[in-house]
């Protein structure tokens, strides 16, 4: 089996455990995933089957959420999984004053992770050190937020904003919930989060694990082509001669300028057969398609 796997993920699994359902599900060994979210965190969780494993590096990078951030409170996860550290009632926090506050959020920022993350620091796992009650620095990163909308507004006590967040890769929503509520001056921390899309696919066509297993046991069930969740990728097709002469490892001399060099391309064999990814380089002044991953 080759492919990928629209997975709907369910609060209360890493994605860890959803690989090892999986796994179980498709009695298959070679399985991965494509962008962990956190246990408490439901969505779109992208899974590789077979040897489509070796292409969830050319996914695309583009993420989509929606997002529940309560303000008036901390806690040691930057989300509700975590004890509190303050709770303080912020019952005159305005809607104006939010909306004002998250524009500081767009575009490309500087972000610190959370604590409780699986980032790793000194060859360890960040939530791993702060399970042990070490303090470390930890490294700032460039992320770029697309867009912030606003999509729901309930005051009170303890306010809760609804967005939507449009992201790249690598972006932390609890921290944008632990930041934006140390901008407002009042705590903040990640109530809920739903992702919508992940590397090209979308939460309206991913799957249960009941809806999986329906599937599996019906027959009926057909893992999306690898040519489908890479189709942002330019293609190449080659003759059937020339595409044996790549598979089996070959740098191919062609004239072809009007694709990138050193970027992925689909390559094909004539006929539609999908071969793998390959680049366009120069070697001695000559354009040749290289062989990155052959399937």
């Amino acid at each position: 089996m080759l492919g990928f796997l629209n997975l709907d993920k369910p609060a209360g699994l890493t994605s860890h455990d959803c690989v090892a359902q999986v796994r179980r599900l498709l009695q298959m060994k070679r399985v991965g995933h494509g962008g962990t979210l956190d246990p408490a965190a439901t969505g779109v969780l992208p899974i590789a089957l077979g040897k489509a494993t070796r292409l969830l590096q050319f996914l695309q990078t583009k993420k989509a959420y929606q997002a529940s951030i309560r303000l008036g409170i901390t806690t040691t996860t930057d989300d509700l999984e975590g004890d509190i550290i303050s709770s303080q009632p912020v019952s005159d926090l305005s809607l104006e004053q939010v909306t004002t506050a998250l524009k500081q959020f767009q575009g490309k920022i500087e972000q610190i992770p959370p604590r409780y993350s699986a980032i790793q620091v000194q060859g360890k796992r960040l939530y791993d050190l702060a399970r042990a009650g070490e303090d470390v620095e930890i490294p700032v990163r460039s992320v770029e937020i697309f867009h912030i909308e606003i999509l729901d507004w309930r005051p009170g006590d303890f306010p809760e904003i609804d967005v939507a967040i449009a992201c790249g890769t690598g972006t932390y929503i609890r921290a944008i919930a632990r930041d934006l509520g140390i901008v407002l001056q009042t705590g903040g921390t990640l109530a809920k989060l739903i992702r919508t899309h992940s590397s090209g696919f979308e939460i309206a066509d991913s799957l249960t694990f009941e809806q999986l297993e329906a599937q599996i046991q019906q027959g009926s069930f057909q893992p999306i082509p690898p040519t489908q969740a890479l189709q942002h990728l330019p293609a190449v097709t080659l003759p059937f001669a020339i595409a044996q002469k790549w598979c089996q490892g070959q740098k191919i001399a062609c004239d072809i300028t009007s694709l990138p060099s050193n970027s992925p391309l689909r390559i094909y064999q004539e006929g539609g057969d999908f071969l793998g990814i390959g680049y366009l380089t120069m070697i001695n002044t000559q354009t040749k398609l290289v062989p990155q991953i052959v399937l």
